[in-house]
């Protein structure tokens, strides 16, 4: 499922700000860019700026696509988070794939990071905060806090949480051919 993405920080034109408004059902604060479409260009993963309303906010992807955050919704409500947890915590080889996933997820979050935020997060103390906090802001690597956050930054750039989802999807047929 996961495609190659462009990271190249195109515009986000009014269009955009009122499709992700309508998505979220509220107005978007700190829209970097939209990294994600479906096949007639409506929002699936949008990318948050570092410094959202003068705040640190280390969540790089926001996923608002609705189908797939209910689809996910029902998951996390049906225990699925538990039961992949148990399965990363009995491989060595995930855990370790978890880890390089979130200091992968670091390095893009600087790189794409305005510089006017990496002297705002220096000025206020964050900016330690930010190497230590991987996909989603999350602190301990080898754990998972919301399949969302993982997924939206699957969508983006590859990880070991959002491949297992996909793997939970495949073995049951599940397809999103929408985007």
């Amino acid at each position: 499922m996961n495609k190659p993405v462009d990271l190249t920080p195109l515009p986000v034109s009014d269009q955009d700000r009122s499709n992700v408004k309508a998505l979220l059902g509220r107005t978007p604060r700190g829209l970097a860019a939209i990294n994600v479409r479906t096949k007639i260009g409506l929002p699936v993963v949008t990318q948050v700026e570092s410094m959202v309303n003068k705040k640190p906010f280390p969540t790089l992807f926001w996923l608002v696509d609705k189908t797939l955050n209910y689809e996910i919704d029902k998951l996390e409500a049906g225990g699925l988070i538990a039961r992949l947890q148990a399965r990363i915590d009995g491989s060595a080889e995930l855990q370790q794939a978890m880890v390089q996933d979130h200091l992968d997820h670091i390095e893009l979050r600087k790189k794409l990071m305005l510089p006017e935020h990496k002297v705002e997060l220096d000025a206020l103390g964050f900016a330690s905060v930010f190497e230590k906090r991987g996909i989603g802001g999350i602190e301990n690597f080898t754990r998972i806090r919301c399949l969302h956050t993982y997924y939206a930054a699957h969508l983006v750039v590859a990880n070991t949480v959002g491949g297992l989802l996909d793997e939970y999807w495949a073995e049951r047929g599940i397809d999103f051919d929408h985007f």
